[in-house]
């Protein structure tokens, strides 16, 4: 966004202390613009300054006050903070900025109040960046301008003053940028809702209460769509104010869309739709044929039905989420690094028909392995577990009472790098390989992507004439 684009929102703040807790993807374009709008910025970060890079240096050239390293909270002095998604508001620094009547706000939450578009917000423990970007996709294939962002990596905040009120702004919400937020989208997606992230939150019931924030604050008029297969996601329904649709693989819905037989079927008002066959989603696995009707309840009437086919044969997938990688002596290799739940790498081993090669482990988010230790047991044929997670997979699978050592072999790898081997030695033709790791990446990666493209980079450097495929030790 130009300069001059991004000023009336900006210069609300000039002469004002701002004071902005983390320098991330989120902060970093709204901290260059209050500076330049006369803001008095202040910008803290956890982080020291060389690893900043050369972020540091050009904000403080724009005047920005660095607070670096340890102690970083220490002053919470501002007459307005932006707190960054990942610094939970119950931080002892922001609760004493609060008692002393200091406004703590985030970039979404601005974002909302002041988005003149028709708003589309998605929330879920999985699926919610595919069934975003589905959203997206399906709106601009019916010729609409889409803003694309949240969650997924796009500050929107910035691009506010470009949008208009016929254009469509379509966000991805995770469960810590939804914990204080009271305003809701014009139509909110709720993908499904399972244990995740309860390293950070205090208790399940705290993680369900934020992601609930999404509908229960939205506007009278609204559409909220839901999971009809999930126990939590179909108790949102008595919170919604507006219209109430419904996505189901498994039995037919009054409103939304859900599969009969082989065929997509949409409902409204007592009266069936008939879209098209499942088989012609390009996307693999049943828990993106949900995504798919999540999306479609979110956007029917306002996109055709041509249009949603033509996206439905086209639409290959977001990176990292069971993503092809490449075919080696026959053995299928794929890159599921977003899989940093055990919910999310079962829907991955369910998308394939053969038993698989998968790679797991990782950093420890106190959530319960033995729900993809059953899973394990009936569609692995080889686990290689890295990680700090590795004992406690481990000792899922071997507690399933379905656990046999002959049929599911278990090794450990140091690292990426030798878990990439290990399962280079091992595949045949006809085998699927994946990075599916049931954990996040913080023990070893800045974030799931950096470990996909660390993946993506083993796998493209394998020669194409390995070794003679031979058991692991």
């Amino acid at each position: 966004m130009a300069e001059q684009q991004q000023g009336r929102y900006a210069r609300s703040f000039a002469g004002k202390r701002v004071l902005f807790c983390g320098i991330g993807v989120t902060h970093r374009p709204l901290i260059e613009a209050f500076a330049k709008a006369g803001a008095k910025v202040t910008a803290a970060d956890r982080r020291t300054e060389d690893q900043l890079g050369e972020v540091a240096p050009r904000l403080r050239e724009l005047g920005v006050t660095l607070r670096l390293g340890d102690g970083y909270l220490d002053d919470c002095s501002a007459d307005v903070i932006f707190r960054t998604p990942g610094l939970p508001i119950t931080h002892p620094a922001l609760q004493q900025a609060a008692a002393a009547g200091i406004p703590i706000t985030s970039e979404m939450e601005e974002f909302f109040r002041h988005c003149p578009a028709r708003l589309f917000g998605v929330t879920g423990s999985d699926g919610k960046t595919t069934t975003t970007t589905l959203i997206a996709e399906l709106l601009k294939a019916a010729g609409k301008t889409v803003f694309l962002g949240g969650n997924i990596g796009r500050p929107l905040l910035p691009l506010v003053e470009d949008m208009t009120e016929n254009d469509c702004a379509v966000v991805e919400l995770s469960s810590f940028q939804l914990m204080t937020m009271r305003q809701g989208p014009d139509v909110a997606v709720v993908t499904n809702v399972a244990p995740n992230h309860l390293d950070v939150h205090r208790d399940m019931a705290e993680y369900i209460e934020a992601k609930s924030n999404l509908v229960r604050y939205q506007p009278k008029d609204s559409i909220t769509v839901l999971n009809a297969e999930n126990e939590i996601t179909r108790s949102f329904a008595a919170l919604a104010p507006g219209q109430v649709r419904w996505f189901s693989h498994l039995h037919p819905v009054q409103n939304g869309c859900y599969l009969a037989g082989d065929r997509f079927v949409f409902a409204q008002n007592g009266e069936e739709v008939e879209l098209f066959d499942q088989s012609l989603l390009r996307l693999p696995g049943a828990h993106n044929r949900q995504n798919f009707m999540a999306a479609v309840s979110a956007v029917t009437p306002e996109v055709s039905l041509a249009c949603q086919r033509r996206v439905a044969e086209t639409f290959a997938g977001v990176e990292h989420r069971i993503e092809f990688v490449r075919e080696l002596n026959g053995a299928r290799w794929y890159n599921d690094s977003i899989a940093t739940s055990p919910t999310r790498a079962i829907a991955g081993l369910a998308s394939f028909p053969v038993r698989q090669i998968i790679i797991a482990g990782g950093y420890d988010k106190h959530i319960p392995f033995e729900p993809f230790a059953e899973k394990a047991v009936e569609k692995i044929k080889l686990l290689i577990l890295t990680g700090d997670t590795a004992d406690k997979i481990e000792a899922a699978v071997r507690a399933q009472p379905g656990y046999n050592p002959e049929r599911l072999r278990m090794v450990r790898a140091e690292n990426l790098e030798e878990a990439v081997q290990i399962a280079y030695r091992a595949a045949g033709r006809g085998d699927v390989v994946s990075l599916s790791p049931a954990c996040a990446s913080f023990d070893r990666y800045p974030n799931f992507a950096e470990r996909g493209r660390h993946f993506k980079a083993l796998v493209a450097a394998l020669p194409e004439k390995p070794e003679k495929p031979e058991k692991p030790e």
